[in-house]
């Protein structure tokens, strides 16, 4: 007996969201999704970001899996909803095409990686730390002292790997010289508007545009293709009552502060 999930759906256009900070639950859900898509043989997916970028690694993954399933065949559109910038902008680059709202916040192509200094503070209270390591750099961005010269130019070489990383991957993507991408990947964010004067995005207009867009492009009819949702993130109650969106927007904030501190992040932070 074959499970539902393995039958061939070649009229299925699929649909995947990835929403909200990207990290490791948002790349193992969003990679399931992948592998099922590609286990139906769906001809076509509708990729809906909206998302302020996140953790490199993770991003990177999704992206290299949304490359191997075009080359299966499947013809892949990403919708830029509110905001994709910086890691959104990654996974969207794999995309055959990309739809973005005129108003839509994207670009912020770059990398930005932050330690906390928190010597000053510590000295105040009375709390010094003690550290035994076993090389010059493994305790690089502690937050009991500032940066030393030779460390914040080894971190500048990190950021400089990462940065050259995502501008080739825009580049690939997009069809663009890596110099033109450069032009405009200082961590700028633009409209969708600007974004598509850039080639960083293909047309404007909201998801129904670029559902149908996707129809076009896999073979199906605009008028009856309609997505089928594949790794939908799971809804908690607690989200449903009044005031919890804005807190728990709030506890996000401080806890990315404090679980990214230290890494090399695709990641919009205005």
């Amino acid at each position: 007996m074959a499970w539902p999930w393995r039958r061939k759906s070649r009229r299925t256009l699929a649909r995947i969201a990835i929403e909200g900070p990207i990290a490791g639950g948002t790349r193992r859900r969003v990679l399931r999704a992948l592998r099922q898509v590609e286990q139906r043989e769906c001809p076509a997916l509708l990729l809906r970001i909206d998302s302020p970028g996140g953790t490199v690694g993770d991003s990177q993954e999704i992206h290299a899996a949304l490359l191997r399933l075009r080359q299966k065949g499947c013809k892949v559109v990403a919708s830029f909803g509110n905001i994709s910038a910086s890691g959104g902008v990654y996974i969207g680059v794999a995309a055959e095409r990309i739809v973005a709202n005129p108003g839509t916040i994207t670009g912020s192509i770059g990398v930005i990686l932050r330690g906390n200094n928190l010597s000053r503070l510590l000295e105040r209270i009375g709390i010094s730390f003690e550290t035994v390591k076993s090389g010059l750099y493994k305790d690089i961005l502690s937050p009991d002292r500032a940066l030393t010269d030779a460390e914040r130019d080894l971190l500048q070489g990190l950021i400089d790997s990462s940065y050259g990383q995502f501008v080739a991957a825009v580049a690939s993507g997009r069809g663009l010289a890596e110099s033109q991408v450069r032009a405009f990947a200082d961590g700028r964010v633009f409209s969708g508007a600007q974004a598509l004067e850039h080639g960083l995005v293909d047309e404007l207009g909201d998801e129904e545009h670029a559902r149908r867009l996707l129809a076009g492009l896999a073979g199906l009819d605009p008028d009856k293709a309609r997505p089928c949702e594949f790794g939908a993130a799971p809804k908690r109650f607690a989200g449903l009552l009044p005031g919890r969106s804005a807190l728990r927007g709030v506890v996000e904030v401080f806890s990315l502060e404090l679980a990214w501190s230290g890494q090399p992040l695709w990641l919009w932070r205005p």
